[in-house]
């Protein structure tokens, strides 16, 4: 049976894996794109259903086309966001095979590139992007046993209110799923708890400005190496419900009950670590941070930007963050189920290569592979702050794209004759 062959081959059709398409057309590199089920899938069947994008419809998009049908200012639902990339993907003429998952990568013994496993068969590829993003692969700590009596469930599976059963719900994880999906909860009438740890509180909008408006003028989206300790910092910011700064002590006053980390589990007890109030404060320290840079900002360029002094107001700490629960009896506290916003981590069992250290992370500069011919693009903190995010991907893929290009003259080179005279 032959094999397939492409030059450069991109293993996921999501943000990352168009991108890097649209670049490589560009740049006239010939390629295929595998997507394992559809477009943009987990915008579609990995988050819940009332999701929207973290970020204005104005910025969260690709430089070559708008959101059509949205205001600028607004925040597009999750089905929209995918809808935007299989459009994105037609204009571009993205060679995108969907229904093909790759299951093994392993570099061509003794010759060039690599061949490729797929459940439609084998593809050799001299190059081989990795664009399967960050969330890949749910995680759940292991505090609470499988056969504890609550239902446990990761954010990825969490779909709306009615899913739950009846009884109150912890929700574990102040980050932007925790947070939206903890209020979401509230205003349907459950009774939540929501375990915080550790977290960035960014403003929603700041004197007229939308938080990434701020982040782009103050150069902050550009920031290429995050300060030891704040690779990982939860960031907590939502553009549910028309875009609303979060705030944790504005939640508790209208009902939901805060904790501290959620530490262990024993005889039906969840304990939680006394670090509520440090957690809070930490947030508040990073949201006023920003306001201080915003300012400094206005002032310095003479902008006409209104005055916001109430964006400065720190409500009291309610009861719970001055006198926290430490412990709690999940059937005394009538908690039937438990969602952890508790992030992801990548799977990259499929790519069997040297391209990774001691703790399976990728060993890459700016998404340029240790092992020459991977690549990897989506990833957080890839090249800047805002690798991660709809545009910053996009930046990210040309760089790619570019290098692969480069490698590809290098590797077409013939002496002239000239050279053997």
């Amino acid at each position: 049976m032959s094999i397939e062959k492409v030059e450069t081959l991109v293993v996921g059709g999501g943000q990352a894996g168009l991108a890097m398409s649209e670049h490589l057309s560009n740049c006239g590199v010939p390629h295929l794109v595998l997507e394992r089920h559809r477009i943009a899938e987990r915008w579609r069947s990995e988050r819940w259903d009332s999701l929207v994008a973290n970020g204005p419809a104005w910025h969260d998009r690709f430089p070559g086309m708008e959101f059509s049908d949205i205001d600028p200012d607004a925040f597009a639902p999750k089905e929209r966001v995918a809808d935007y990339f299989v459009a994105y993907a037609e204009k571009i003429a993205a060679p995108v095979r969907c229904g093909v998952e790759v299951k093994d990568v392993q570099r061509n013994a003794g010759g060039r590139g690599f061949r490729v496993e797929t459940s439609e068969g084998a593809i050799e590829a001299t190059y081989v992007v990795a664009a399967t993003g960050p969330f890949q692969r749910p995680v759940i700590p292991a505090v609470v046993p499988e056969d504890a009596d609550v239902m446990q469930i990761h954010s990825n599976a969490y779909r709306n209110p009615d899913q739950l059963p009846e009884g109150a719900v912890l929700v574990v994880g102040a980050g932007s799923s925790g947070v939206q999906i903890a209020d979401e909860l509230l205003r349907a009438g459950k009774r939540v708890y929501l375990s915080v740890g550790p977290h960035d509180r960014p403003p929603r909008s700041y004197r007229g400005r939308d938080f990434v408006w701020w982040l782009g003028v103050l150069g902050k989206w550009d920031a290429q190496t995050p300060e030891p300790g704040t690779e990982h910092v939860t960031i907590s910011v939502s553009g549910a419900y028309g875009g609303q700064t979060v705030d944790l002590r504005r939640l508790a006053a209208q009902g939901m009950t805060l904790l501290g980390l959620t530490r262990s589990f024993q005889d039906g007890v969840l304990n939680f670590a006394p670090d509520l109030a440090d957690n809070l404060a930490q947030g508040d320290a990073n949201y006023l941070s920003v306001l201080d840079e915003a300012d400094a900002y206005v002032a310095r360029n003479g902008l006409d930007l209104p005055q916001e002094p109430d964006a400065r107001k720190i409500e009291p700490d309610p009861d719970c963050v001055s006198d926290p629960i430490l412990e709690i009896n999940l059937a005394e506290a009538g908690i039937a189920s438990i969602v952890w916003a508790t992030g992801f981590a990548v799977d990259y069992s499929w790519l069997k290569v040297d391209a990774f250290d001691e703790k399976g992370r990728p060993k890459h500069q700016r998404g340029v592979s240790a092992e020459p011919g991977i690549y990897f693009l989506g990833l957080p903190w890839l090249s800047r702050r805002g690798s991660s995010f709809i545009w910053g991907v996009w930046h990210d893929a040309k760089h790619l794209a570019d290098h692969i290009s480069t490698q590809r003259k290098y590797l077409a080179y013939h002496p002239s004759a000239r050279e053997h005279d």
